[in-house]
């Protein structure tokens, strides 16, 4: 049997299209230096963009988190859900209604399984239709974001 083709991706989220795809690159943060692996596809119509993501660290350290993209209209903003391997779920929203100058920043407005008070910041900054950068900061309670981890990607 054939393979289900991969659906077009629904015109709100046409932005994000630079995602899908396959990316592989280098991960350097707290838990250390590795390579990360990670996939984006359109799923369910179209509707969602589900991004599987392998980090693997020199210290032995893997790490697994699946992600669902999707377009709140009422917002009309990008939404992003993370659930991670270690059972934390993080629900961003975009600042900005598209990327800016090549660069779209996400900010927790829910994390489970984490002291209240925490929050969460992805930034991503494409510097070709080939490369991005990740950049992910978290903040203690009453505290300034700090870097937690720096991932390049290239296409794969």
């Amino acid at each position: 049997s054939a393979l289900p083709e991969t659906p077009a991706l629904d015109a709100r989220l046409a932005p994000l299209q630079r995602f899908v795809g396959r990316w592989r690159g280098t991960v350097r943060g707290e838990p250390g230096a590795g390579i990360v692996e990670r996939a984006y596809a359109p799923i369910l119509g179209g509707k969602f963009i589900e991004e599987r993501n392998t980090s693997s660290y020199e210290s032995g350290e893997l790490h697994h988190h699946i992600a669902y993209w999707s377009f709140d209209r009422r917002r009309a903003r990008f939404v992003l859900r993370q659930f991670h391997e270690e059972s934390f779920v993080n629900q961003f929203v975009a600042t900005t209604p598209d990327f800016v100058e090549s660069r779209l920043i996400v900010e927790s407005e829910a994390i489970e399984n984490i002291p209240p008070g925490f929050r969460a910041r992805e930034s991503y900054v494409f510097s070709s239709a080939d490369a991005f950068e990740e950049i992910f900061e978290i903040a203690e309670p009453n505290a300034d974001y700090q870097l937690y981890s720096h991932n390049r990607f290239t296409r794969a």
